[in-house]
């Protein structure tokens, strides 16, 4: 039972990255982003390492998708402007 939950996530793990690298917008690759990052999150959980899950959870579902998202904000509305 406790393999096909590791495989299990896995094998959601390999098809979240592939859809984060597959999306063109950076938007929505910033959101794919944050999905595998929860991933992530679940498969260092199911390890048995919480305390990695935790900071994955923090990082890399939450902060990094941020940086991005606000990043990308910006420079659509640089683009925006009359020069």
């Amino acid at each position: 039972m406790d393999d096909a939950l590791v495989v299990s996530v896995l094998v959601l793990v390999a098809v979240a990255a592939t859809a984060a690298v597959l999306q063109r917008d950076p938007a929505r690759q910033a959101i794919v982003l944050s999905l595998l990052g929860l991933a992530l999150a679940v498969l260092f959980t199911v390890l048995q390492a919480p305390d990695v899950g935790l900071a994955q959870l923090a990082v890399g579902s939450a902060v990094t998708p941020l940086m991005i998202l606000l990043t990308v904000r910006k420079v659509r509305q640089r683009k925006g402007r009359p020069k």
